[in-house]
């Protein structure tokens, strides 16, 4: 993983006839992404760097992702049948815990429990 120096990127980019601000975060310690599927990426000790050009800001995170599947509330949760659990475990290759959380996230549905390991894999 390589470092972005702000000063360097901002030289270059006025080279370029564009006017930015550039800012480094050199104190986050944590970022957190939350997705609607119900899975969220950590990156600890994260290198963050903010741009303001043209009325937009953008946010550059550099660092390692983790990712973690959030729990259900209680009335959330449906029942899991054990060869559902078994089914997708072998279809995502994953171990029976992953894929009875995986179940539980989608609320028992197998087909999406299996694309959610798969693209978890992938990343």
């Amino acid at each position: 993983m390589f470092k972005i120096n702000p000063r360097e990127m901002k030289k270059m980019m006025k080279r370029m006839g564009i006017e930015m601000d550039i800012e480094e975060l050199s104190d986050a310690e944590r970022v957190v992404i939350e997705r609607s599927s119900g899975v969220r990426l950590l990156i600890d000790n994260p290198q963050v760097t903010v741009m303001r050009m043209k009325g937009q800001t953008i946010i550059q995170v550099v660092g390692e992702i983790k990712e973690e599947i959030q729990e259900m509330k209680e009335e959330e949760q449906v029942e899991i049948k054990q060869e559902d659990v078994e089914l997708v475990a072998l279809e995502a290759g994953v171990s029976l815990e992953e894929a009875r959380q995986a179940l539980l996230l989608t609320k028992g549905d197998l087909a999406q429990a299996i694309l959610l390991l798969q693209s978890k894999r992938k990343t």
